[in-house]
């Protein structure tokens, strides 16, 4: 039987356009950051001033630009989205910044999660001091702007990944609380939990093992959404210079740069936007998904 509906499970994830196209966006960003050396035609930090500025290969004048290229230097590296100002290759400084967005992406929201969660089932369950305690410090926390609070964190803890990722996590494990929180609540008021409580089972068994599982499938959409927010965050620190060291690529870092030549090359500015937006509705397609096919609740 639990063999029977495993395939069922599986079937429904599979005929859902929310998981497949989820998915597979979320699969590829993951194999840019795992092979992006490999992947990368060139080395991001490479430079041509002598192709400066090349346009895309798809760009008006990119092929014809491309084929004078080959005739005088046959040898010479197609750049197939083109080149930014110190001619650095536009393609390759995408999937290097790929690399960067997965990582703070998946352990700023990991880590989030794990925070928010373990506050959000200890208010939740035990209601009284401890709910009182715990919501008026997210109260307090989400009062402040997260993204001006994000950039006041980093510019005091220092630029860097492991800043970024401790200055998302500060600001967003609230979303997980909250959220938990209200979830865990509706758990405690039902019968299985009375009856678990009458057992004698101590409170941490009753919350990992009872209430936990019933969150789950929250928790699947609240990680991918906030892997969804983090890649903004960072792209945003990134674009005012307060993420990753200077040379390290990100599509903030990409962005920032571009602006200052849209009316020259406008690809530098709009190839990484396009990918960050790519990027965050994968994400978002792929929890919404998820939740909609493993919760029993939302699939009723």
């Amino acid at each position: 039987m639990a063999e029977r509906q495993n395939v069922s499970t599986a079937q429904r994830l599979l005929r859902d356009p929310r998981v497949l196209i989820g998915g597979a966006i979320c699969v590829l960003l993951l194999v840019l950051a795992l092979f992006a050396g490999w992947i990368a035609p060139l080395d991001p930090e490479d430079q041509d001033l002598g192709a400066s500025f090349a346009a895309p290969l798809l760009w008006s004048g990119g092929d014809a630009a491309a084929a004078d290229a080959d005739a005088m230097d046959p040898d010479a590296p197609r750049h197939w989205l083109g080149t930014d100002n110190l001619g650095r290759d536009v393609l390759s400084r995408l999937v290097h910044g790929a690399r960067t967005a997965v990582i703070v992406a998946t352990v700023s929201a990991l880590l989030a999660g794990v925070a928010g969660t373990l506050l959000g089932l200890l208010a939740g369950y035990f209601g009284g001091r401890v709910d009182a305690l715990i919501s008026r410090i997210v109260d307090v926390w989400m009062s402040f702007p997260p993204v001006l609070l994000a950039i006041v964190l980093v510019s005091l803890i220092g630029t860097g990944l492991t800043s970024v990722i401790a200055a998302i996590v500060i600001v967003d494990w609230t979303r997980f609380c909250r959220v938990v929180r209200a979830e865990a609540q509706a758990q405690t008021a039902l019968d299985y939990v009375t009856s678990a409580r009458m057992l004698g089972l101590p409170a941490r068994r009753i919350l990992l093992s009872e209430i936990l599982p019933n969150v789950a499938p929250l928790l699947i959409t609240l990680v991918t959404l906030e892997m969804g927010i983090a890649v903004v965050v960072e792209a945003m620190l990134s674009f005012v210079g307060l993420s990753v060291a200077s040379g390290a690529t990100t599509w903030g870092g990409m962005i920032g740069e571009g602006r200052l030549y849209i009316n020259q090359a406008p690809w530098l500015m709009l190839l990484p936007m396009v990918a960050m937006i790519v990027s965050v509705l994968g994400l978002n397609a792929l929890g919404d998904g998820l939740r909609r096919q493993l919760d029993p609740v939302v699939r009723r």
